[in-house]
């Protein structure tokens, strides 16, 4: 076995000195200073754009605070106004928002292994006092720490332009294309989505299959999240009064009769007879004594609404943040592993 063929084992020879780890850091950002640019030129732009935007947003709504009576015409109006100029906005940069902690795992996450595995020059860095372990670390945790950092404090600007929305009224913070972008939700998703994409770059060791699996992961747990694991947080509350709470998030919501559940077949069933035309009182008049869940309770039927009170807002947001943490921790220290057990 000659010299060129011995298989570079850094951390078992001692003649090399482990590099310091800000020496690791200042290569870390020689690396990747372009992947950290494209982030910080993306959250940006849309955090000068959520500025400008929220400052007319801001602007709108002070004046339809300022509006009274509220129940007059002149301030229904302007209601109606601001719900129409301002909400479909709203609503498309909170759905593209989804996209960014997924962009950032696929792009910045994915690549930072892979690209090195797939071309083999991570063996020259473990030549240079870089071990695996130290090597991967070294990628790691300083990228995971940026980006988790500017990810929080883009949802701080985030949760001050949508303000307006949950004071009129239009929206809740519990809904799902709303609650992880603002809090510290958003900052942890971003941490899983770079964790994620770390890992699969490891194990799949190939640039464009790593961003590919990545956002289909990434998707998959937020869509699992959002659709069933969030409601479970806290044991929702069970209630038959109609009014609830400001910001409620209604689970389900079912009938019962004299104690007993019923079907919605029989709900609707009885209802044929409430969708009957109504009565005349005038000609070309015509009106309707009851709404249909005053209908359905003169006929013994009660209404159970399974909810979360608004209140369970920032619980909700501290058990997301934290299995998804753990979750991360989880995932980079099993790439550091994965990365130390495929050099020995």
């Amino acid at each position: 076995m000659t010299a060129l063929t011995v298989p570079a084992r850094p951390e078992q020879d001692a003649s090399l000195r482990p590099v310091p780890w800000r020496r690791m850091a200042w290569v870390t950002w020689r690396q990747h200073r372009f992947v950290l640019g494209g982030v910080a030129t993306l959250l940006g732009a849309m955090a000068v754009y959520l500025w400008l935007a929220g400052l007319q947003l801001h602007h709108a709504y002070a004046a339809v605070a300022a509006c009274h009576p509220a129940s007059s015409l002149g301030c229904q109006n302007m209601i109606n106004l601001f719900n129409t100029g301002y909400a479909p906005t709203g609503y498309t940069i909170a759905a593209l928002l989804q996209l960014v902690p997924a962009l950032i795992g696929a792009f910045a996450g994915a690549p930072v292994l892979a690209r090195e595995l797939e071309t083999g020059t991570f063996r020259y860095a473990w030549t240079q006092g870089f071990g695996p372990r130290r090597w991967t670390a070294a990628k790691l945790v300083p990228l995971a720490v940026v980006l988790t950092a500017a990810a929080g404090a883009f949802s701080v600007l985030f949760s001050w332009y949508y303000q307006p929305f949950f004071a009129e009224g239009s929206r809740i913070p519990f809904f799902p294309e709303l609650f992880d972008l603002r809090g510290v939700a958003f900052a942890a998703w971003t941490l899983a989505a770079f964790a994620i994409g770390a890992l699969i770059g490891m194990l799949i060791r190939r640039v464009v299959p790593a961003i590919a699996a990545t956002l289909a992961v990434y998707l998959g747990l937020a869509l699992a999240t959002g659709l069933y694991l969030r409601e479970h947080y806290m044991t929702p509350l069970l209630t038959s009064n109609p009014n609830l709470p400001s910001f409620a998030w209604v689970i389900s919501q079912s009938w019962t009769k004299d104690g007993q559940p019923v079907s919605q077949a029989t709900v609707n069933q009885v209802l044929q007879q409430y969708l009957t035309p109504p009565r005349q009182v005038a000609p070309g008049q015509f009106v309707r004594t009851l709404d249909p869940t005053r209908y359905l309770a003169q006929h013994g039927f009660t209404q159970w609404t399974s909810y979360q009170p608004g209140s369970r807002f920032w619980p909700f947001q501290w058990i997301e943040t934290g299995w998804l943490v753990a979750l991360s921790v989880l995932l980079i220290a099993a790439t550091i592993w994965l990365v130390r057990r495929r050099a020995a």
